[in-house]
């Protein structure tokens, strides 16, 4: 969407201000622990962009809080699968062979959005180790929820999903859907379907050596999420609220109650 179309669809600017009191009114309190999913570009216009975004998240759950996005690098999954677009084969070992180790502090997040790449840029926020499946944290409780993210099953029980899972946290998708919604995945790694495993390596650094590391982890599908999410609030109203932030449809999800359900829900649909 172009900046004339975001000024035409908003009366006024989307700032700071407004989105905090518009996420307290969705139900966004103080000390929360929040995993955000968001797009700029369903807000309208925001006055500061991204920034913006991020300091009204971090304005209305405080220091006593925790915020927590996905900071995903697709750029370090196998290149024989990529197919949007794919690339030559003769280029695949070069890839692999060439691209340079993940790094927590400087490597871009891809294909989560501008607000978490700008959020993981705040100085005073955490990321965690995983070469493809990343999470940066702020808050209170930041540091535990991204530490000790394990190389094998990025998305299941050592990982930071399950970290907010343990907090009682809450998700909240800013104008988007379950189908980006990473918790679905942390349901997966739960339900007891049948199962795929694949294989991974990626350059990373460890004690100040750039080493390449092997990790297995599940053959996710989010082809079916938006089922189960509809499922969900079909079935789960109470555990959703729903409402707006700027021109963006907003809702604030019960994290734990959404991973249980959803867990069931592959068991009986897969």
């Amino acid at each position: 969407m172009g900046e004339h179309a975001a000024v035409d669809r908003v009366d006024e600017p989307v700032t700071v201000s407004a989105m905090a009191e518009e996420l307290r009114d969705l139900g966004v309190e103080t000390g929360d622990t929040l995993l955000v999913h968001s797009s700029l570009s369903a807000l309208g216009w925001v006055c500061g962009d991204a920034q913006a975004v991020v300091d009204a998240l971090r304005e209305a759950v405080t220091d006593r809080g925790t915020l927590v996005v996905p900071t995903h690098t697709g750029q370090y999954t196998d290149p024989e699968l990529w197919s949007n677009p794919p690339v030559p084969e003769e280029w695949i070992e070069t890839i692999r062979d060439e691209r340079p180790p993940f790094r927590p502090e400087t490597t871009p997040s891809r294909a989560v959005g501008v607000v978490p790449e700008v959020f993981r840029a705040y100085p005073d926020a955490v990321r965690s180790r995983h070469p493809t499946f990343s999470f940066a944290a702020w808050g209170a409780d930041a540091e535990a929820i991204v530490e000790d993210h394990h190389y094998d099953y990025g998305l299941g029980e050592h990982s930071p999903l399950a970290r907010v899972y343990d907090r009682d946290g809450a998700v909240l998708m800013l104008g988007t859907s379950y189908d980006t919604n990473t918790s679905l995945h942390l349901a997966e790694y739960r339900a007891e379907f049948p199962k795929n495993t694949v294989r991974n390596d990626a350059p990373v650094v460890e004690g100040g050596e750039v080493v390449r590391v092997e990790y297995d982890d599940m053959a996710t599908d989010t082809s079916d999420f938006e089922d189960v999410g509809a499922a969900f609030e079909t079935e789960r109203g109470d555990a959703v609220d729903r409402g707006s932030v700027g021109d963006a449809d907003a809702r604030l999800v019960d994290q734990p109650a959404l991973v249980d359900f959803a867990a069931e829900w592959f068991d009986a649909h897969r």
